[in-house]
């Protein structure tokens, strides 16, 4: 990737998990400009605010409290400025439901959080370098759930 900062946020309610993803991008060979969120609300709250500087990509958790992952999905889908702004489900569940409904109401990747360190920084690099291609998505559940 070039020297420009890639915009991502995450919404993740669990503060280990978000510090562990910006140590992550510190770490791999993307410049990064992370936003961390800690629910749905301030997610929509962020985007709502900041409509000028829209992200790369969106890191989203699927169960938080306030407004769930599911409930972000939908409501950006359904809003014409953000609908094309790429969002990868950033979750503990591999439940299949958890990936179809993700799937069904338009995320571009499904992550299952690793739990080894340099597998997830192997998934981020991964996920954000391959962005792009997500704008536009061959949509097909075989190649839906990233996997590491």
């Amino acid at each position: 990737m070039d020297n420009v900062a890639v915009k991502i946020i995450l919404a993740d309610d669990d503060e280990s998990d978000r510090l562990i993803f910006i140590e992550a991008f510190s770490e791999i060979r993307i410049k990064a400009d992370v936003v961390a969120l800690h629910d749905g609300k301030q997610l929509m709250e962020y985007l709502d605010k900041n409509k000028v500087d829209l992200p790369a990509i969106i890191f989203l958790d699927l169960n938080m409290p306030r407004k769930t992952g599911v409930e972000c999905l939908k409501e950006i889908r359904a809003t014409k400025k953000y609908k094309s702004i790429p969002i990868a489900i950033y979750s503990t569940s591999s439940s299949k439901n958890d990936i179809e409904e993700s799937f069904h109401n338009g995320a571009n990747v499904y992550l299952k959080k690793p739990s080894d360190f340099n597998k997830l920084k192997e998934a981020l690099y991964k996920v954000v370098s391959s962005a792009n291609p997500f704008l536009e998505p061959i949509f097909n559940i075989d190649n839906f759930l990233m996997k590491v």
